[in-house]
């Protein structure tokens, strides 16, 4: 059974940093898929914040995420986390992880919040 834990999330102010951790079960191994972060706010869809392939050389980033979050993976842990810095107010979401393309579970997300 798939499965996906995020942890790492808190509350911070503007311009702080934080960085969440997923590790992942049930579809080892973990190193034959890409892996993708996204982030939802009520009422908003879930959205992409940013990718990594599958050995971690590749990565991209939705355009509110490029210079400011990293993307990496550690496929003998079967973990994938996404470094947050200069945060804002607007990055405020629940986020997750999934592999690419999305399975249908998700895992119950980690909550971010940037106080202004």
């Amino acid at each position: 059974q798939v499965q996906f834990v995020e942890s790492g999330g808190g509350l911070v102010q503007t311009g702080g940093s934080l960085r969440v951790s997923c590790t992942t079960s049930g579809f080892e191994p973990i190193r034959h898929f890409g892996m993708q972060w996204y982030r939802q706010t009520p009422g908003r869809q879930r959205e992409v914040v940013a990718a990594i392939n599958t050995d971690g050389t590749k990565t991209n980033y939705a355009d509110f995420a490029k210079g400011r979050f990293t993307v990496s993976r550690d496929n003998s842990t079967s973990t994938v986390w996404l470094q947050m810095d200069n945060l804002q107010p607007e990055d405020t979401a629940v986020y997750y992880c999934n592999m690419f393309p999305p399975s249908t579970t998700w895992g119950q997300g980690t909550q971010v919040t940037v106080s202004s």
